[in-house]
């Protein structure tokens, strides 16, 4: 329970500090479980891929064939390839037909796998029935820690910290994982004041870890503090416990956030001499690092060693190096990149392109950023949100009213809920305005009406364009009724100033 933990841990604070993959490259299903050879149960549960299909099926159907029952640890060990290949509902199905198993005997840590499976199936609400149903004596430290960890995966602070309380008067706080989860919560919600506290308290009942370390770290590097960042790194060495790539990749960052190129150079030296195959998310880290630090060689030869330790480079991996050839500055480079994944990956992932598509747009070459997409989509790229919001910006930032309009529809269109982006419609109805450009006006006030996003604000601005043009729109007050929105003081004024002001028809504003 507590490695498992501990990885789940991991994974989240790498979220926080923004590493370009945020879990370790899943092991292949097939490469985890050849080494037995021939047919097993285990290779026929990670075959199933699809969602719908049941893992209990598999497993009755493979009784009854007449071969053995499959051991409890034989089980315990199809969960782990599962849940490190997100299977996480095939993973479930599997522990929920041990929980049936008369001869199967279960231990509170196989619950907390069983609990952290549940959330992320069938959601919180669901894993809080299944750790109240649990009987008295499975409700221990390793389901007291899974808990806590669905609070944290949920950014629920409030049930955290009430948990951790009753963990406290249960004497469950005998080890750091706990405390580790509470440092990722209070880290990823900003609370870094609560971090010492927290530290200390850890310190007066167990022993901190590197996951612990590093997490305090972090929130070192979020306050840009230095000097406490390297007194944590020399109380770490004395306690013996060994820094990972994780410890040096942080404190890189911090470095290079302080301008500290030379501190920086050594930590990198340091993470990298803790970079193996086992790590391999940390060869990402690396490229992020030396980008960011300006050293194109660098990022030249990590990219060489990850090509000699990996068979395949993945689609994540890709990106990562497109990503700093970008911004080192070597389009040429990124290109050529590009082409090589298009060559050998098949997956037509558009986050790839958008990368290539972001250097035109950022570029302002929004003709061959057109070009570019065009040829993409034909090879089977399907494009996303982020696709069209990169020529919205690029077209609102050439002041080209009409082709803006027409990406913002298609950006709003590809996604199912819009979330409203203040920024970019400020940007563009100031735009609008000084052109006085009344219809595009018009068609940006549908679009974000159909969107299910208008306001007071939003209906000012569209007024404020009218009033530049020296034109009066019609039935505006009717349309705001029939919105819900409310008339203030500023639309008061602006409705008056137009209403003297020429006519101007708005009828494509009253459907």
């Amino acid at each position: 329970m507590m490695q498992w933990s501990k990885r789940g841990t991991l994974l989240r604070f790498l979220a926080v500090i923004r590493h370009f993959s945020a879990a370790a490259v899943p092991v292949r299903a097939a490469a985890a479980s050849s080494s037995s050879g021939g047919d097993t149960l285990g290779r026929r549960l990670l075959s199933l891929v699809y969602p719908k299909r049941s893992a209990v099926i598999v497993i009755n159907k493979w009784k009854e064939e007449g071969r053995a029952p499959p051991r409890k640890y034989q089980l315990n060990r199809i969960v782990r390839e599962l849940r490190r290949e997100k299977r996480y509902k095939h993973a479930l199905e599997v522990c929920e037909w041990m929980t049936l198993q008369k001869d199967i005997k279960l231990v509170p840590g196989d619950y907390a796998v069983h609990l952290d499976l549940i959330t992320k199936v069938r959601g919180l609400e669901s894993a809080e029935n299944f750790f109240e149903d649990l009987p008295d004596r499975m409700r221990g430290q390793q389901t007291c820690s899974a808990l806590l960890h669905s609070y944290v995966q949920n950014n629920l602070v409030d049930k955290a910290e009430a948990l951790m309380l009753k963990m406290s008067e249960c004497d469950f706080l005998r080890c750091p994982l706990p405390y580790n989860h509470m440092l990722t919560l209070y880290i990823s919600n900003g609370k870094l004041e609560k971090v010492p506290k927290i530290i200390q308290e850890l310190k007066m009942n167990t022993s901190p870890d590197v996951v612990t370390f590093n997490l305090w770290l972090t929130a070192c590097a979020s306050q840009n503090d230095v000097e406490t960042a390297e007194r944590v790194l020399l109380e770490l060495k004395k306690t013996k416990i060994d820094p990972d790539w994780v410890t040096y990749s942080t404190l890189t960052n911090l470095y290079i956030k302080s301008a500290s190129i030379e501190k920086a150079g050594s930590t990198v030296k340091e993470m990298e001499n803790r970079t193996s195959r086992k790590t391999r998310v940390a060869f990402s880290s690396l490229l992020s690092l030396h980008t960011n630090m300006g050293n194109k060689d660098d990022v030249n030869r990590i990219w060489k060693k990850m090509k000699a330790s990996f068979r395949k480079m993945n689609d994540n991996e890709y990106i990562c190096i497109i990503s700093s050839m970008v911004k080192l500055g070597d389009i040429a480079g990124a290109e050529d990149l590009y082409r090589e994944w298009e060559s050998v990956s098949g997956t037509n992932d558009v986050r790839v392109s958008n990368i290539l598509l972001a250097s035109y747009i950022n570029q302002d070459q929004m003709e061959l950023a057109e070009s570019f997409c065009n040829q993409i989509v034909q090879k089977g790229v399907i494009p996303c949100y982020t696709t069209w919001e990169l020529f919205t910006w690029g077209y609102l930032k050439r002041k080209d009213v009409e082709k803006f309009l027409d990406y913002f529809s298609k950006a709003i269109s590809s996604v199912n809920k819009w979330r409203l982006d203040q920024r970019l419609v400020q940007e563009a109805f100031k735009i609008i305005e000084k052109q006085a450009h009344t219809q595009g006006a018009d068609q940006l006030l549908v679009i974000l009406r159909n969107a299910g996003h208008v306001n007071t604000d939003i209906y000012n601005l569209f007024l404020k364009v009218y009033a530049t043009a020296g034109k009066m729109p019609l039935i505006v007050a009717e349309r705001m009724r029939k919105d819900n929105v409310k008339l203030d003081e500023e639309t008061q004024r602006l409705l008056d100033l137009t209403s003297k002001m020429c006519v101007s028809d708005v009828s494509r504003i009253s459907s």
